[in-house]
């Protein structure tokens, strides 16, 4: 088969004027950027507030291998198949990040023929979203350290100045740095590190950003901005970025960066590309905005959360709908056959290395014996009272047993219904059995239930044990000396009835990537515990999860050029 970049190459795109009206957004609202892609106005919100909402429907996936098991795939190609059988539909999703493009995961942009095009503006520099972010991050750092430096008047305790710098590469280098370093005209020496930019506080704003409108929307980005911890004084008390003065050229930084992309799939759906966090280490959700403009102009919006049920979904439902007020009609989990076997902890599978061999013989046992995995996903789901469909990605060595073996799983652990979907060999035409399995479940008559996992008034020790213990399986949550002190001093200066937001491994239901299948029994170790204001949320890490990843020995960057005749190629 095409690689996913020849085959993004041959594809038809349309003007970006015409998605737009395919979308059912007035073109008054598109600001171009090019030919195939564009921003789009916030005016529009304002103007369209009493439209109804379409269908809300929200895709993840089980436990993934290192290699993905198709989610944003599966989520492009169920967006094309609605439009396929007549639905007006759309699908929203995070920007990519350039430092898992260049490093081995790839773009996060779908592929083969169901994925965004063009391929390479979605997945390299779209718009300069995340540069505004790094910029706008790295200038609050600068003026925390300025204000420092120039006679402390905010009397910054220099060892718990919070923000770090951040760059959208991956490089663990950075982790531990030290600054100032070369006299006093260079500053003052501090340790300190560098975040990838996904991480950044301000990228899990740009998501989490509501209002009604532009100005809307606006004023609770700079308010959001202002309430950034960004240090803590020698008395306890919290620095903000309104302190440092910071927050208002940050916010002018963002301004653009605020309004949603549009694009297109390889069959012209509309797609919003819109904020980039990670679900390991952020929300991993794309941004309300875009959610709630999709919702204005569709019938049905597809919508993606990050990695597994247990990171992005939970995340999804506790964080996300919570500040948006929305809430899906039913969500779809995807699964692959090798990740189910992989979860019976008889195979490696390794990124940047070839599969087991014996991973693709047919063996419905090994099916079943790693089904705990989707069963415990599906059990995830069924707490936040959504109904639950059952996404098979499916690959060419898939053998009909294997398939009906995951009929059978999830159907007994309480999905509404199981079907294959081939979106990557077929587009749209592969998603029409999801497409029409979403629709069936989705359009049921009846109540939907808003249930979240825990309320705001718990203690931020409780919900998070709550989660460890309700969604991971876990038996205890420790917290180290550190945890546990920033946990009281977080609650002793009015941070406790925030939402939390885990840093854990995307490999494993706990903390330990190891940990297959569904694992129990397990202690769940916090290491530490970060505040993000802003944001609204409380961001505990977990085991020895980084919040700037590295390069592995062969990264994708080695591949990646330009031919003779000017084309990009090994970048997918």
């Amino acid at each position: 088969m095409k690689t996913s970049l020849q085959i993004a190459a041959e594809a038809r795109l349309e003007p970006i004027a015409a998605i737009a009206e395919r979308l059912g957004l007035p073109v008054g609202y598109l600001e171009p950027y090019g030919r195939y892609r564009g921003k789009i106005d916030l005016t529009f919100l304002d103007d369209y507030h009493d439209r109804p909402l379409g269908r809300y429907v929200l895709v993840s996936a089980i436990t993934p291998t290192p290699l993905g098991e198709g989610k944003t795939t599966t989520a492009i190609g169920l967006a094309m198949a609605l439009n396929r059988i007549g639905k007006r539909a759309a699908v929203t999703l995070r920007q990519s990040s350039l430092g898992p493009v260049f490093g081995i995961k790839g773009g996060g942009a779908g592929g083969g023929y169901s994925q965004i095009v063009p391929l390479a503006e979605s997945i390299l520099h779209l718009n300069g979203d995340i540069h505004a972010v790094s910029q706008a991050h790295n200038q609050l750092a600068a003026l925390t350290d300025n204000s420092w430096y120039h006679g402390n008047p905010l009397d910054i305790d220099p060892d718990r100045i919070e923000i770090r710098r951040v760059v959208d590469v991956n490089d663990r280098f950075l982790r531990q740095v030290m600054i100032g370093l070369g006299g006093k005209q260079n500053g003052f020496p501090r340790q300190t590190g560098f975040d990838i930019s996904v991480a950044s506080e301000l990228m899990a704003i740009l998501a989490m950003v509501n209002g009604v409108g532009a100005q809307a929307a606006l004023r609770d980005l700079r308010s959001r901005i202002g309430r950034m911890v960004v240090a803590f004084r020698r008395d306890g008390t919290p620095i903000t970025a309104e302190d440092v003065r910071g927050a208002g050229a940050a916010t002018v930084l963002m301004r653009e960066a605020l309004k949603p992309n549009l694009m297109q799939t390889i069959e012209n759906t509309p797609a919003l590309i819109h904020a980039g966090p990670f679900a390991n280490i952020a929300q991993g959700n794309s941004s309300i905005l875009a959610d709630l403009i999709a919702l204005r102009c569709a019938d049905y919006v597809v919508t993606e959360a990050g990695f597994g049920v247990d990171i992005g979904a939970e995340k999804f439902f506790n964080l996300k709908c919570r500040a948006s007020g929305l809430w899906p009609d039913v969500a779809v989990i995807v699964a692959t056959i090798r990740a189910l076997k992989a979860h019976s902890g008889k195979y490696d599978i390794v990124a940047g290395k070839p599969l087991p061999p014996a991973l693709l013989h047919e063996n419905p046992d090994d099916v079943i014996s790693g089904s705990a995995n989707l069963r415990r996903q599906i059990e995830n789901l069924h707490q936040f009272k959504v109904p639950v469909i059952v996404a098979l990605n499916a690959y060419p060595e898939d053998a009909p047993a294997e398939i009906d073996a995951v009929a059978h799983i999830a159907t007994t652990a309480g999905a509404a219904g199981m079907t294959v979907s081939n979106v990557y060999a077929e587009g749209s035409a592969g998603g029409v059995d999801l497409a029409r399995l979403v629709i069936e479940i989705a359009e049921r008559p009846g109540p939907r239930p808003v249930q979240f996992l825990y309320p705001l008034e718990w203690s931020l020790a409780d919900k998070i044990t709550t989660i460890a213990h309700r969604v991971y399986g876990a038996a205890a949550v420790t917290f180290s000396p550190t945890a546990a002190a920033q946990l009281a001093a977080l609650e002793d200066t009015g941070f406790g009835n925030l939402p939390i937001c885990m840093a854990k491994t995307h490999l494993s239901l706990s903390h330990d990537p190891a940990l297959r299948g569904a694992p129990e029994g397990f202690t769940f170790p916090i290491r530490e515990v970060r505040l993000s204001a802003g944001a609204g949320f409380i961001l505990p890490i977990a085991g020895t999860t980084v919040t700037m990843p590295g390069l592995g020995a062969h990264p994708a960057a080695h591949q990646i050029d330009i031919d003779d005749e000017g084309n990009i190629v090994g970048l997918f």
